[in-house]
């Protein structure tokens, strides 16, 4: 079936970001921020975290929607493929980590999760995106949080703001998934649940 403002999606999340984002869509949506414990599980990897809290965050408001299509989506950032990169939420957080990720490149994970409540069904897709950074000295990255302060952005950085000029290159099948919820990916799941945009 084609999209009508019968389908009811809700997003579960509470992202400014995300909003904006599904709000290219056209779609009509409730929101309602999901309260998860975000913390990775022991050994658990940044493809399998991302995923996983995405899931988390769909399931978790699910039972206040039945029948409804609910979107989860998270994003975990690694320079080593190992260790994870989050929101810094302080000044000295973000200096610290764009002085660990100047000159480098960093991947940056964005899982999408569709759960349809009444069926029980989950559908998701992780899409990654390579960030290569340039490198940044002390009096550039001070000047850039000045300007941005992406104190909520993993990795500190906003990509769609003035955060594009740290970066020398960027590679992504889904341009949306490094800003937080990849359209790409979520049209192809909605289209799996008989939601078609287009």
């Amino acid at each position: 079936m084609m999209f009508s403002s019968a389908t009811r999606l809700v997003l579960a999340s509470g992202s400014s970001y995300r909003r904006t984002l599904l709000d290219r869509l056209g779609v009509q949506y409730t929101v309602c921020p999901a309260d998860i414990d975000e913390t990775p599980l022991p050994g658990e990897l940044p493809v399998a975290i991302a995923k996983r809290l995405a899931l988390e965050k769909a399931r978790a408001v699910a039972f206040r929607f039945p029948n409804h299509l609910i979107i989860g989506s998270d994003q975990v950032a690694t320079i080593d493929g190992t260790t994870t990169l989050g929101k810094p939420l302080t000044h000295a957080r973000a200096v610290a980590q764009l002085l660990e990720l100047s000159g480098k490149r960093a991947d940056f994970h964005t899982a999408v999760c569709l759960f349809n409540s009444s069926t029980d069904v989950a559908r998701s897709a992780v899409v990654s995106t390579a960030v290569e950074f340039r490198p940044l000295s002390p009096a550039a990255i001070e000047a850039y949080l000045q300007t941005d302060g992406p104190y909520d952005c993993t990795g500190s950085a906003r990509i769609e703001s003035a955060g594009i000029m740290l970066v020398r290159r960027v590679a992504s099948d889904d341009p949306s998934a490094l800003i937080g919820l990849p359209l790409i990916a979520l049209q192809d799941l909605l289209a799996s649940e008989g939601v078609h945009l287009v």
